[in-house]
């Protein structure tokens, strides 16, 4: 029997926690460029904490298309989410202290939401593709 949309999206949705290990794409001119970052989900949208001056914050600012992928592993298999996105810096100072003071390690780096060395990125999620561990078919959604 296959998954109904939404039971897939809930799926989706179980996988993420307030932070997981990610690999992010961005572009630099026409090369593509991906790292691990820790992506955070909160209030129900995806962000990422870095340093303004960081390559990922000035290749966003050049061109906000993003994509990352979060690997998924189970005993019967590996599979991923991969999410298609807009990223941009947050600018909003309310946003930047409500999101910036939920993040667990936010002081292990930075002395606080007001330190000029802490950048705040939100990525609007646009298209997802999700294949469970185990299954060799991809869904495919947009959000």
């Amino acid at each position: 029997m296959s998954k109904s949309l939404a039971d897939i999206k809930a799926e989706v949705w179980s996988h993420f926690q307030l932070k997981q290990r990610v690999y992010l794409a961005t572009a630099e001119g026409d090369q593509p460029r991906v790292r691990p970052v820790t992506l955070l989900d909160l209030e129900e949208k995806f962000w990422i904490a870095t340093s303004p001056r960081s390559a990922k914050a000035r290749q966003i600012l050049r061109n906000p298309n993003i994509e990352f992928c979060y690997p998924l592993t189970a005993s019967c298999g590996n599979g991923y989410i991969r999410v298609s996105g807009i990223a941009s810096v947050v600018r909003d100072a309310d946003i930047i202290e409500r999101i910036g003071n939920q993040i667990p390690f936010l002081t292990e780096h930075w002395t606080g939401t007001q330190d000029p060395n802490f950048c705040l990125i939100r990525i609007t999620r646009v298209e997802i593709e999700y294949m469970e561990p185990g299954n060799m078919e991809a869904h495919t959604f947009i959000v």
